[in-house]
């Protein structure tokens, strides 16, 4: 009897000690080897200097190989991960007359916007951003952005700009930091927002077994090519 009574405690020990690895290890290995790593935070090319670049005077086009997307940190039965979804479908324009941008918007298609999940891109477009009813995001300058002189080709710029941003219907002021790089026929502009949910009546995200914080970032890459 004691010979089984020690047997039983050993397997219940065990099963207990595997039900704890299947709990913490199981969301390792689902974040760590079963699921790609975050996307890389979008950022600017190399600068391509030489050559004549185009006039910077005229409107510029949002065209080919821009992005946009969120970023939100995650925690997955207490392990951190990172959910990162992207576009590519941003349209919009930007105007420029000497070394000022005068205006310009730029819409983000939210349905188009994808993870590595499909769950997870499923909560985003239905309960968390109501995208049926609520479709694009935009962004908008209220003011002119003057960047003192013009960037030569292949140089970077970063400059502070007002705009207004439009999540989930709501529209809200924000100041952002441009980086900017003008090449030879493309100007690539870059920027990261801050976005508290509740500003812009985004729900929770969390659900069971997976909470976000009550924050994330919007990126944004716009490659810019002169409208025609």
């Amino acid at each position: 009897m004691g010979k089984f009574r020690r047997h039983w405690k050993a397997w219940l020990i065990g099963a207990i000690a595997l039900a704890l690895l299947g709990f913490v290890g199981g969301p390792w290995l689902y974040i760590n080897v079963f699921s790609d790593p975050p996307a890389q935070e979008l950022a600017l090319g190399q600068g391509q200097a030489g050559g004549d670049a185009v006039p910077v005077d005229g409107s510029w086009t949002v065209s080919d190989g821009s992005q946009a997307g969120y970023r939100v940190k995650e925690i997955l039965f207490g392990q951190d991960t990172t959910a990162v979804g992207r576009t590519s479908k941003v349209t919009g324009t930007v105007a420029i007359a000497g070394t000022k941008i005068t205006s310009g918007t730029v819409t983000v298609d939210m349905g188009s916007v994808a993870t590595d999940k499909s769950g997870r891109d499923e909560q985003f477009r239905n309960r968390i951003m109501s995208v049926s009813q609520f479709p694009a995001a935009t962004f908008a300058f209220t003011a002119p952005v003057d960047f003192g002189s013009v960037p030569a080709a292949g140089q970077k710029a970063t400059v502070k700009a007002a705009g207004q941003l439009t999540l989930r219907g709501q529209q809200k002021p924000v100041n952002v930091e441009l980086s900017v790089v003008r090449n030879a026929a493309t100007i690539q502009v870059q920027t990261s927002i801050p976005v508290a949910f509740a500003d812009y009546g985004i729900p929770d995200p969390s659900i069971p077994g997976i909470s976000t914080e009550d924050h994330g970032v919007v990126e944004v890459l716009l490659m810019l090519k002169k409208t025609p």
